[in-house]
């Protein structure tokens, strides 16, 4: 709890001495001086003059209390509802310092009307050993019953600060629900602009002409085929396209500008494809008219790589889009592809480094170039659980680089052969389906044109009308669960072509090639104590 004024000098919770650390904390016996503190309100009407409460303070000081140093603070004409006060700051810098045993006021709400900031001022007084006493509340931080009060009254401000974290959370995902701005830093190509939404002010993303072109330029020739983020990067800079921030293009930046849906325009393409990843969908299906831009609220705990979005929300924003979904998802597949490739990497000598795991400790298999008996070089796999962590005995036999990459390939070459013969039998069913699916689609519009129909041009009662609607939404619901459908048919249709293009280069491919392969097709190379060995397959 902030109790201090900024304008004041710093006055955070700081040791007692600011010197050498281990010099041991004053005793209360040591300390100079009782502040007795006075406050009066702006409304003086009823009531007690500061120098009445000093007196008051007085009468409250112990017997063997009298030879002890007495500093009054006062605060004429402040309010309690805040620490913000002259004579408060000064007491509770001396409290800082160590110069203060004991406060004696003339009432509690004499320090403070807050009870957030009443309770950080005691959590400050108990660091520093200094009690509080009132004079008319019998309060005396340094009595059982005192204490018990504190205790009370931390369990309170405890339940306020909860009470008031929950109140800004449910605010904040009912405004974003609407699709306000919800604050964070403005996606390159946009600026805000003020807007009112149901009658509530608020901002939305305004596009910046010369930045929107840039991002349009980024989109269009990353979606081109065999355009790496390098190559877009180098491309920008030669056709001296920099960043109007006066910052300079990085992979990092391209690719946070590329992931960022907030440049699409939202439509039933964007919905289908956040309802396979799982996304939490907010919006409903017909706020994705594909015009307005789409924001992720929520951290993902899962892999980036991974399908599960449970923790993401998607709600469609007030703003427009300015890239078409069929582009945006194009370049989603080429960042998501190439991340695979590049995770599945560890190191130069082996096309299987970052695959090879050993199955006793979880841990990855590096390469190390060793000689054998002979005297000659090889590169051989060992765990990092045993030359790292120390966590690990590691394989007893050697496991060489050459002779696993030999065995591999040729589970690679029989992989392949298999897959080829299974999608072409996959293939010549999927295309049908595609086509009857489809047909389906074509017959729900139909329907849905009739419903319509039926509402526009007949007078309906209420009961026939919510039937109506029921019906138009189990529609909705079917034609959504239908293109998931196509969309999975078609993901095969590509798969099955990639398969027949990696078999086809697969006898010649050269080092990055097989690296590639291995990393589309296996998930992790498993190797125990023994030696031997288990492939994961991704496909």
């Amino acid at each position: 709890t902030k109790v201090f004024s900024s304008k004041r000098p710093r006055c955070s919770i700081r040791p007692l001495y600011s010197g050498n650390k281990g010099l041991p904390l004053k005793k209360a016996s040591d300390r100079l001086a009782i502040a007795l503190y006075a406050r009066q309100s702006i409304e003086k009407e009823n009531s007690i003059s500061c120098e009445t409460q000093l007196e008051y303070c007085k009468s409250r000081l112990m017997p063997d209390e009298s030879k002890i140093k007495t500093i009054p603070f006062v605060d004429e004409g402040c309010s309690g509802g805040n620490t913000n006060r002259e004579a408060f700051q000064r007491m509770m810098h001396m409290v800082e310092k160590g110069k203060i045993t004991k406060i004696v006021i003339y009432r509690l709400d004499r320090i403070s009307r807050s009870l957030s900031d009443f309770v950080g001022i005691l959590n400050t007084l108990k660091e520093h050993n200094v009690a509080l006493v009132s004079t008319q509340e019998a309060f005396d931080t340094s009595s059982p019953y005192g204490d018990m009060i504190v205790k009370i009254l931390m369990v309170f401000a405890e339940f306020e600060r909860n009470s008031i974290i929950a109140r800004v959370t449910q605010a904040y995902e009912y405004r974003s629900q609407l699709g306000f701005y919800m604050g964070g830093k403005t996606p390159y190509g946009f600026g805000l602009e003020d807007i009112k939404i149901n009658g509530i002010n608020t901002k939305r993303f305004s596009p910046i002409v010369d930045e929107i072109e840039q991002v349009k330029y980024i989109f269009e020739n990353y979606a081109v085929e065999n355009v790496t983020l390098g190559r877009l990067q180098k491309n920008l800079i030669e056709n001296k396209i920099m960043p109007t921030d006066g910052s300079s293009w990085s992979t990092s930046k391209l690719s946070t500008i590329l992931k960022n849906p907030v440049y699409v325009k939202a439509d039933n393409n964007i919905y289908e494809y956040f309802a396979l990843k799982k996304t939490n969908i907010i919006s409903q299906p017909e706020a994705f008219d594909g015009i307005h831009g789409i924001q992720l609220y929520g951290k993902t705990k899962h892999k980036p790589e991974s399908m599960d979005w449970y923790d993401i929300k998607a709600i469609v924003m007030t703003h427009e889009g300015v890239i078409d979904s069929d582009i945006w998802i194009k370049c989603q597949n080429k960042l998501l592809k190439n991340k695979q490739i590049r995770n599945a990497v560890s190191n130069k000598a082996s096309w299987l480094g970052g695959k090879v795991i050993c199955s006793q400790c979880g841990r990855r298999m590096t390469t190390i170039k060793g000689k054998i008996g002979s005297g000659e070089m090889r590169i051989y796999f060992t765990c990092t659980g045993k030359s790292h962590n120390k966590i690990c005995t590691g394989t007893r036999t050697t496991i060489y680089a050459e002779n696993l990459e030999d065995m591999v390939y040729r589970a690679i070459s029989e992989r392949l052969v298999s897959l080829k013969e299974f999608r072409a039998k996959t293939n010549s069913i999927a295309n049908p389906m595609i086509n009857e699916l489809r047909n389906k689609i074509k017959t729900l519009e139909l329907e849905e044109e009739k419903i319509a129909e039926a509402v526009t041009k007949s007078e309906v009662n209420s009961d026939l009308l919510a039937l109506l609607s029921s019906k138009a939404s189990k529609l909705q619901s079917d034609k959504l669960e239908i293109n998931l459908k196509i969309q999975e048919l078609q993901s095969k249709e590509v798969e099955n072509k990639t398969v027949i293009n990696i078999s086809k280069k697969w006898k010649t491919a050269n080092f990055e090639e097989k690296r590639g392969v291995c990393s589309i097709l296996v998930d992790r190379i498993l190797i125990d104590r023994s030696g031997n060995i288990e492939i994961v397959w991704n496909i």
